[in-house]
């Protein structure tokens, strides 16, 4: 069951940081940007070059309203080639769209935009997602209306990364918040978007915006900033002026905030209980942010929330959200784009054939990844037909994406090149980066035992064991076999061992470091493994992957460290940590209920 005091504890401890810097926050119509530095890097600013809107209006004016529909859907496609995929990513290309290949599926359907995923087959390595682009590239140029697509994924690195190695993966956000540094969150952005844009890839679905003040929350979690909703906006911001500047359009995710639910919107239907006032002081200031950073699009959320809208709609569907809060209070004129059609939370009231069409109504523009592409674009059609959705309506949006890829240089050159990859996709460069924006995360909670830092100039024997979760695209191993290595080469004697035998190998061995993920409340293999481990004498380090709010639901141990996630760049920061090779830097972004409040974090001389 759900912890709801904890959650509360949260609440109202995210609200009494809201509060205090209430004070400094922007008020409803929002300031001009102030140009920084770093603009100097990009000379468009964040907002990249200026579209020629007159020029765009001939193009939408020159287009069928076939073509003008297919430029709202962003579908996936399977497959690792334009025009030629491996015969099981044919077969369901036709299963699902009637079509062998991704270039015909842009063809028929004039899409504007393809959604690459690893398990569709798109992004096998750089230089096959760039001849991949530039095949998709070729067929929109060529066919239709000869507009370019917008090749986007999920990249937010981190927890969530569709794209592994060689490309260059850096700390998620959470890591990023125990970090605080805003300069870290943009340089992080600036390289993976520069990264993306190599591959021919020039919008991502990151940053996510969202204030999770819930450690029950399902799905959001260390893909969160934090619980500070000011702290949380400040780096919000920072990434989208990053990945804009390196020419790839920024999505700030899930409007109007998922960050206290306990419902995966994969999966079900989510509610916000909360009152528009805590909505105000909580959720609203990260897009806020968003939107005065310049933001080219908005995600929206499959979420319930009755205080903006008591109709029960998703906010997906909801038009007092999408273009009474996010239009006309935030004054968002950018692109609005649904989150995943095909996940539950948006088709629990609706079928696929309407959901589309109530998008649209809401103030949609960019409709993603529908379930049944042929229907919800049949749908579309049929409602402007009928005239449920007007053709203007539909121009409207068509625009929006329009002057979203001409800022982003669409039109000038839309393909990408080997050359470039090689380049720039997984250099050293971008590699050191990576380590030293990691070596800012760690945190270490707890050092009663002062475990910590071991002393790897005597070769001590360690163990390291626990929950080995699947490791992130592609890194070089499970966490704990990469953990182990890492302090090999730091000077220990490290060996990582399966948990069955962890409790018997322990017995010898300076400290035992046991690798924990998502802990849940109560009883379970985790709580078993530590306290089995604490009973043989060998001081136990705690390890927490992904979620921080793991020691909460163990025993104490001798040290506690919280890495954020489990991708080699992380777990090369605990060993260095661990080993005194670096010192701690990490805060807590979020308080660890009945453990430690939010901003903890201790030095080694602490």
């Amino acid at each position: 069951m759900p912890n709801h005091a904890s959650r509360r504890t949260l609440l109202a401890a995210a609200a009494a940081v809201a509060a205090t810097a209430a004070g400094a926050a922007a008020s409803a119509s929002g300031p001009a940007r102030t140009p920084t530095a770093d603009d100097a890097l990009n000379p468009d600013g964040p907002a990249g070059r200026r579209p020629d809107r007159a020029r765009l209006r001939r193009a939408v004016d020159r287009m069928s309203l076939a073509e003008k529909v297919g430029q709202l859907f962003v579908s996936r496609a399977y497959g690792h080639s334009a025009t030629d995929p491996d015969p099981a990513d044919a077969e369901q290309n036709r299963a699902a769209f009637g079509v062998r290949t991704a270039a015909e599926l842009v063809s028929r359907y004039h899409l504007g935009g393809i959604v690459y995923f690893a398990w569709a087959h798109n992004t096998r390595a750089p230089q096959q997602i760039a001849a991949l682009s530039a095949g998709l590239q070729q067929t929109a140029l060529t066919t239709g209306a000869r507009i370019p697509l917008l090749l986007s994924t999920d990249q937010e690195h981190g927890a969530v990364a569709r794209i592994g190695r060689p490309a260059t993966l850096f700390p998620g956000a959470m890591a990023l918040g125990a970090s605080g540094s805003a300069a870290d969150a943009r340089r992080a952005a600036r390289i993976a978007g520069a990264e993306l844009a190599a591959m021919g890839i020039r919008q991502d679905y990151a940053p996510v915006a969202d204030v999770n003040v819930n450690p029950a929350n399902p799905v959001i979690g260390v893909r969160s900033f934090g619980s500070d909703p000011h702290a949380v906006a400040e780096l919000v911001a920072a990434q989208v002026r990053g990945y804009q500047g390196a020419g790839v359009a920024a999505t700030a995710k899930h409007f109007p905030g998922h960050g206290d639910t306990e419902t995966d919107s994969h999966v079900g239907l989510p509610v916000m209980r909360h009152t528009r006032a805590a909505w105000e002081e909580l959720d609203e200031p990260p897009f806020r942010a968003a939107v005065e950073a310049g933001v080219d699009a908005i995600m929206t959320a499959h979420i319930v929330f009755p205080a903006l809208d008591p109709s029960g709609d998703p906010a997906t569907l909801s038009r007092p959200i999408v273009t009474g809060i996010l239009r006309e209070r935030l004054g968002f004129r950018g692109v609005v784009v649904t989150d995943a059609l095909d996940m539950a939370g948006v088709r629990q009231k609706y079928g696929d054939d309407r959901v589309p069409v109530l998008a649209l109504l809401a103030g949609c523009d960019q409709l993603l990844n529908p379930p049944d592409l042929p229907l919800a674009h049949r749908s579309v059609l049929a409602a402007v037909a009928s005239g449920e959705l007007t053709e203007a309506r539909v121009e409207e949006s068509v625009l929006r994406i329009l002057e979203l890829k001409s800022r982003r240089g669409l039109f000038d050159e839309a393909h990408p090149s080997a050359a470039t990859v090689d380049a720039v996709v997984g250099v050293r460069e971008h590699l050191d980066a990576a380590d030293r924006i990691a070596a800012a995360t760690t945190t270490l909670l707890a050092n009663p035992g002062r475990v910590v830092p071991v002393d790897a100039k005597a070769a001590p024997r360690l163990l390291v064991t626990g929950t080995d979760p699947a490791s992130p695209s592609a890194t070089t191993g499970p966490p704990t076999v990469v953990l182990a290595r890492e302090l090999t080469a730091l000077g220990c004697r490290a060996t990582a061992v399966a948990p069955a035998r962890a409790v018997a190998a322990a017995p010898g061995h300076a400290a035992v470091l046991v690798c924990t993920y998502n802990v849940p409340e109560g009883d379970g293999p985790q709580r078993t493994l530590v306290t089995e481990l604490l009973a043989t004498g060998v001081p136990v380090v705690l390890v927490a992957l992904r979620n921080p709010y793991d020691p909460a639901r163990l025993p104490a141990c001798a040290a506690e460290l919280a890495t954020y996630s489990w991708g080699d760049a992380e777990m090369r920061a605990a060993a260095r940590v661990l080993t005194g090779a670096a010192r701690p830097a990490g805060r807590l972004p979020v308080p660890v209920p009945g453990r430690y409040p939010l901003g903890h974090g201790l030095s080694l001389d602490t």
